[in-house]
Order: structure tokens, then C-alpha cells, then sequence
């Protein structure tokens, strides 16, 4: 009969457990095991984190980069191999030189729009969020003026931009006006549905810590808001150089809607294809802009 004091007959006599005696001579000199030994160096660890954010970088901008390339490549060849004419699709080497040869008018033309387009948002930002704030606060305000925002945004541009040419004339003015108009809508509009969507406690804690109701407003609601308000502002961006130009094309002394006006009239298509590479540009660069605004504000998505 065995005792429980009998050792363990599967244990081996003359080992020990892993990391036992290291442990125990630790314990005999009274120095503790070292601390790098079990824990990541701080650096490490911000590198690992880093080196998974830059995987997810390249994974979000190869696929497109890729497609985007087989696309011009494929774009390129039709035409080089005369399947399409010239004259129907131009070729993405002629668009290149027509963008190079006619840069001293299309440069002054890129400027004009992209000043239009870029002043008309910034004035829809500055009306659009607090009209979003209004919409938030006044559920009477949101009952009136909402309605009316949704009509202005379901009315086409070329319905309003001659009203706008009568009112203003030729002058820039009136395409920043009409700018503004149409983006101001999804700022709001995602303004109002990023303060609805905040949790009631937010204001509840900072209301109970004895701030005052539009201090919360401002300083809690508004940040916890954030994300959605630049997807409105995102938004936005996406069309305000395309509204700018169509604006322009209805009628207006310089700008890239009247310099693709004068192109497609003289039936020179490399010229009309290279006014809208342009313009994607710009729109391609502005939502940048509002992508880096965001990233430097509030810091990086969580799926970045």
C-alpha cells in the first residue's frame, strides 16, 4: 500500500520541472529573474504593431493599383492595335501628351476650378456643421428645414446652374454658391446623424460633472461624433471639382467645364479625355486632403 507521501513514479528522480531550478536560484541569491526575459521591449512591441498596419496599407492599395494598371495597359493596347479609333477613345499615351503640350491654357483652367470647387467647400463645411448641430438640437428646425434640404439635393444641376448664371452672371461667384449648395447637404445631413447616434451617457457623465449643456455639446458630443461628420465631408469632396466644371460648362470665362467645352466642339477628344483626368485628379487629391485632416485629428481608424 503507497503512502501519499510517495513521489510520483513517471517524474524522473534527477530533473526538475522546466524553468524549476532557475527559479529556485533566483530565489537562493535574492536576485529576481530579469524582467527582459518575460516581457517585450516597449520598442518591439511598437514595432510589431507598426508592421501590421503597413501589411494592411499595401493590402488595401495593391488590388486597386493593380486593376488600375491592367485596365491602362489593356486601355492602351485596343487602341495602339486599331481595334477602337483614336478619334472614339484615346489612348492613354496621347491623353498624357495632350495634358503636356496644352498645360499653359489647361493649367489656368485647373486653377480656376480648383479654386471654385475648393472655396465652395470650405463655405459648406462652415455651414453644414452647424446647421447639422441645428438640426440635432431643434427637433422643429430639423421638421422644417430638413424637407428642404432633401428637395435641393433631388433637383438636377443643369436645372439650377442656368438660374445661377442668370443671377451671377459669368463671375466665379456663382459656381462657389452653387458648390456650397449642393455640399452642404451631406455634411449636415451626417452631422445630424452622427450627434443622434452618440450614447445618452456621454452627456450624462458630463453633465453630472457640472458641464453645462452646450459645453457637452461642443466638447463631447461633437468629438464622439467625429468619424461620421468627415464621412459627410468626405462625401462632399467627392463632387465638388465635378460640380464646379458642370457649372462651368453651362457657362463661364475660364474653368476646366468650359476648356472641355472647346474641346469636345473641335472634336479633339485626347483634349476632353485630358480635362477629365484632371478633374478625377483633383477630386482624387481633395479627398486625400480630408483623409490626412482626419487621420491627423482623430488619429488612425481601427481597421488601419
Amino acid at each position: 500500500m503507497g503512502t501519499g507521501n510517495h513521489a510520483d513514479p513517471s517524474w524522473p528522480r534527477d530533473t526538475e520541472p522546466h524553468g524549476g531550478a532557475s527559479a529556485r536560484d533566483g530565489a537562493t541569491d535574492g536576485t529576481p529573474a530579469s524582467r527582459g526575459d518575460t516581457e517585450p521591449d516597449a520598442g518591439t512591441a511598437a514595432d510589431a504593431s507598426a508592421a501590421p498596419r503597413g501589411h494592411a496599407w499595401l493590402e488595401r492599395i495593391w488590388p486597386p493599383a493593380v486593376t488600375l494598371a491592367a485596365l491602362i495597359a489593356l486601355w492602351e493596347a485596343v487602341v495602339d492595335f486599331g481595334i477602337v479609333s483614336p478619334r472614339t477613345l484615346s489612348a492613354p499615351s496621347q491623353i498624357v501628351r495632350a495634358i503636356t503640350s496644352s498645360w499653359g491654357t489647361l493649367g489656368y483652367a485647373t486653377w480656376v476650378t480648383t479654386v471654385e470647387g475648393v472655396l465652395g467647400f470650405l463655405v459648406a463645411i462652415a455651414v453644414g456643421i452647424p446647421l447639422g448641430v441645428g438640426l440635432h438640437c431643434s427637433r422643429r428646425f430639423h421638421a422644417s428645414v430638413y424637407p428642404l434640404l432633401v428637395g435641393a439635393q433631388t433637383l438636377p444641376i443643369i436645372a439650377i446652374a442656368p438660374l445661377f448664371l442668370h443671377w451671377f452672371g459669368f463671375e466665379p461667384i456663382g459656381k462657389l454658391v452653387l458648390v456650397a449648395v449642393f455640399a452642404t447637404f451631406p455634411i449636415a445631413v451626417q452631422t445630424c446623424r452622427g450627434l443622434d447616434a452618440v450614447p445618452g451617457f456621454y452627456r450624462d457623465v458630463a453633465l453630472t460633472c457640472g458641464a453645462t449643456s452646450s459645453w457637452t455639446l461642443w466638447h463631447v458630443e461633437l468629438r464622439v461624433a467625429a468619424r461620421q461628420i468627415f464621412g459627410g465631408i468626405r462625401i462632399a469632396a467627392a463632387y465638388v471639382i465635378g460640380t464646379a466644371a458642370t457649372a462651368e460648362y453651362m457657362g463661364s470665362r475660364a474653368g476646366l467645364g468650359i476648356w472641355l467645352q472647346a474641346a469636345y466642339n473641335s472634336f479633339r477628344t485626347q483634349l476632353v479625355f485630358a480635362a477629365s483626368v484632371v478633374i478625377v485628379l483633383l477630386t482624387a487629391a481633395l479627398m486625400g486632403a480630408v483623409s490626412a485632416a482626419e487621420r491627423i485629428l482623430l488619429g488612425p481608424r481601427d481597421d488601419e
